[in-house]
């Protein structure tokens, strides 16, 4: 039997229009959720990123500021203008757009954001909150993913999960969040022995390697939950971690590329911008 999908369109949809009437309702309060974003250099996806990031934001109802910045901006310039959106009143989100060009500092730019602004939960406060249970700012891709987890029904206690990938950004938070749900965490990487032999024991299985289709479909548990948080390009198709044809004959529920974590990842977003114009308004 095939895979249930995941439809991250459908659940980004009905989440976005849950954020929608908490904007309304701070509106009514006199407080209009802001997001900054800082751009620096021309690269294009990280323009496509920004441009669905602004337009999300103002389908919300939400203030979206976009700040362009020139290719040869030092580090110096960079941090003077986050401190600036850290003063600024109308922006409770700050958003820097990885990556940076090679000659600027990403971890310095980043903890120049005040934790509190820190939307995309980068920031190394929000990570530490995070690694000790602690209430704070979760990284937008894998809250999202777990949103989606959560969604199959299945009752993580006990589970075993296994997550291929070990960035910062993705890796290490979704492990921690699955631990956060009494899950046996497994964290593989380029330096696991028999990567196979882990992930066929996942009742949950989440590929953040970025890797085209590296996982497939013999790598499997039969019934198991596969989240794709990969996004590559292959012969102008964007095609993720899973060899998705194959495995969602084997797996219980799946996750799309494009329409899976994606569409997730702008949507929590908007949550945690949300959420930080909630908290001003104490």
């Amino acid at each position: 039997m095939a895979a249930q999908i995941l439809d991250g369109k459908v659940m980004s949809d009905t989440l976005r229009a849950e954020i929608a009437l908490r904007v309304e309702a701070l509106k009514a309060r006199g407080i209009t959720p802001g997001l900054a974003v800082i751009l620096v250099g021309e690269d294009p996806a990280s323009q496509i990123y920004v441009r669905n990031k602004g337009i999300a934001c103002e389908k919300a109802g939400m203030y979206s500021l976009t700040i362009r910045l020139p290719e040869d901006t030092d580090q110096a310039a960079l941090e003077s203008r986050i401190r600036e959106l850290n003063e600024d009143a109308r922006i409770h989100g700050i958003l820097v757009q990885l990556p940076l060009p090679a000659h600027l500092d990403e971890a310095a730019a980043l903890a120049a954001i005040t934790p509190e602004k820190d939307v995309d939960g980068f920031h190394i406060q929000n990570a530490g909150r995070l690694l000790n249970g602690l209430p704070g700012v979760v990284a937008c891709t894998p809250k999202g993913a777990l949103a989606m987890i959560r969604r199959t029904g299945l009752d993580l206690r006990g589970k075993e999960a296994v997550v291929v990938g070990r960035s910062n950004i993705v890796g290490k938070p979704m492990a921690m969040l699955l631990l956060q749900q009494d899950c046996t965490v497994t964290l593989c990487h380029s330096r696991t022995k028999d990567l196979a032999a882990h992930t066929r024991r996942a009742d949950v299985l989440v590929a953040a390697v970025g890797k085209a289709r590296f996982i497939t479909a013999d790598m499997v548990k039969p019934g198991a939950v596969v989240i794709d948080v990969g996004i590559n390009r292959v012969d102008g198709k964007v095609v993720g971690d899973v060899d998705y044809d194959a495995v969602k004959d084997v797996a219980g529920w799946i996750t799309p590329v494009p329409g899976g974590v994606g569409r997730m990842t702008i949507a929590m977003l908007l949550e945690n911008t949300v959420e930080a114009a909630e908290r001003t308004g104490v």
